[in-house]
């Protein structure tokens, strides 16, 4: 009788349902098994990943930290980086240009921490810059030949973070990406940051594993001197503001001169925007660099991105129809329950928290959000600050 009963039900479905549903219904199919081979093959990597016993060689570092009118910043996280558990590193500050109290803050520190070193670029009128010259400055004002940037309102985790990051330096490994959250606050938008910070973790970590790295980001990453000034620096896309920390990563990764650090002592927080309209010019921003990724990185992301998409969209209108609702409706709960499991081994790994109920509106809506801040990027696409 149920074999009986599940053949009459699929043959009235199939001759009730129209045309267009057959097409939607496919779409469905082929986005959710492209999504489940992503998750499966590709991002449990991110969970699955190990460090392997390294040994802590504690090579000479200089962390470079970039700061415009960062001030409050300055004064409240850089005690942070000044008072690692690590034997010999400096810390290199670039004043760029700031208006506020940030060279008192650190003539103030200096006092008190020698290994602190700063350096100041001031305005010119007929010269404006963006980030990517005062990463410059500080590299080459850097005594040592390995690197570690961070940004001025970011702090890492524990005082063990250049242990961490640091140990993967070796005669191959001239690159090393780390993860950096945002602190848990209150609020919707909270929430889409942290999550869609830690699904971009999760990507670009788990395609690092692969060999296939295509983006760090500058607020938590490391690699020698000799790379930078191989791929001569940033001359590549120095008419971009955006990229210092992505389109190197892009352009210098290889499959055997990059590694990845997940430990939690190596994390480091900073600061969330705090109204839509700034994380909205962040994004815009971060989003414009995508254009000039490799085209084999565009094609995986882009994969990722548009199937999502498709598969959202999809069981959204299956759901709406008399025949393929239930259909719908298990796909989606399949799909969710991969992605949930993924997300909160994801998060315990990074030690965040409240983001998996968030998470089954936050999936479908972030590809949405995204594309409206891509078309805003081709309407208007000017963005004059870098920070």
């Amino acid at each position: 009788m149920p074999i009986i009963s599940s053949w009459m039900f699929f043959s009235h479905l199939y001759q009730s349902a129209t045309l267009f549903n057959w097409i939607i219904a496919g779409i469905m199919g082929f986005s959710l098994a492209v999504q489940l081979i992503y998750y499966l093959v590709i991002y449990s990597r991110f969970i699955r990943y190990r460090n392997r016993d390294i040994p802590e060689r504690k090579v000479p570092v200089s962390v470079i930290i970039c700061a415009r009118n960062e001030a409050e910043n300055l004064e409240r996280n850089l005690p942070s980086f000044l008072t690692q558990d690590y034997p010999d590193y400096e810390v290199v500050v670039v004043n760029d240009c700031s208006t506020d109290a940030s060279e008192d803050v650190l003539m103030d520190m200096k006092v008190r921490y020698p290994h602190l070193y700063y350096t100041t670029i001031h305005p010119d009128r007929k010269f404006t810059h963006g980030k990517k010259l005062a990463v410059t400055v500080g590299i080459k004002a850097a005594k040592f030949e390995q690197l570690l940037f961070s940004d001025a309102d970011c702090h890492p985790v524990s005082d063990q973070w250049i242990v961490k990051m640091s140990r993967h330096f070796s005669e191959k490994t001239e690159l090393i990406l780390g993860v950096g959250k945002y602190e848990r606050r209150r609020g919707i938008l909270n929430l889409i940051i942290r999550y869609e910070t830690l699904f971009t973790a999760i990507q670009y970590i788990s395609f690092a594993i692969r060999g296939k790295a295509y983006m760090g980001v500058g607020r938590n990453m490391a690699y020698i001197r000799e790379l930078f000034f191989r791929h001569k620096g940033f001359a590549g896309h120095l008419n971009l503001l955006s990229g210092d920390d992505d389109l190197f990563v892009n352009e210098a990764a290889t499959k055997t001169n990059t590694s990845v650090e997940l430990s939690r002592d190596s994390l480091t927080v900073s600061s969330p925007p705090e109204t839509f309209r700034q994380w909205f010019r962040q994004k815009k921003r971060h989003l414009s660099t995508g254009a000039y990724y490799k085209t084999s990185s565009k094609l995986r992301l882009g994969t990722e991105y548009l199937t999502r998409l498709l598969f959202y969209l999809s069981v959204i209108i299956l759901l709406f129809t008399d025949y393929w609702v239930w259909i719908a409706g298990a796909v989606w709960g399949l799909h969710s329950v991969v992605r949930m499991v993924l997300v909160k081994l994801s998060m315990r790994r990074l030690d965040e928290r409240d983001l998996l109920l968030p998470s089954l509106l936050l999936d479908p809506l972030l590809p949405i959000l995204l594309a409206a801040l891509r078309i805003s990027n081709i309407i208007r696409p000017r963005e004059t600050k870098w920070n």
